[in-house]
């Protein structure tokens, strides 16, 4: 029986780049919350002192399976990046869902926020 290896070493070089590079790709798309805050060359500790929790509570929080997207910003936020909800369906492009984090609403390039204050200014004038 052939292994993986003899299999990858009967393959041209050029077709190994692409499935070494294809399976890179694919092992960073699928990162733990430990794998992302070892990326960002930070410790549990810095992130507890970070978020203003335990580093028992990172150590928790990094091997659940299941937990608030509130709880998963807050981590990513603190490592200083973002999150991004997209939601896909197979007949219909890709879309942010941005509610659930607390973005303001945008409609017509106002957000609900700007036009209750637009609002109330023009009923209270200083």
């Amino acid at each position: 029986m052939k292994t993986l290896k003899d299999i990858m070493n009967g393959l041209t070089a050029e077709r190994r780049e692409k499935i070494e590079a294809r399976a890179e790709k694919l092992i960073a798309e699928e990162m733990t919350l430990r794998d992302l805050r070892k990326a960002q060359d930070l410790t549990q500790e810095r992130m507890a002192e970070l978020l203003g929790v335990g580093q028992d509570n990172i150590s928790r929080l990094e091997s659940r399976t299941d937990m608030l997207l509130s709880t998963l910003r807050s981590y990513v936020t603190a490592m200083g990046g973002s999150l991004d909800l997209i939601v896909r369906f197979p007949d219909r492009p890709a879309v942010a869902l941005s509610a659930l984090f607390g973005k303001e609403e945008v409609t017509k390039g106002k957000s609900r926020r700007r036009r209750s204050a637009e609002s109330c200014a023009e009923h209270h004038p200083s």
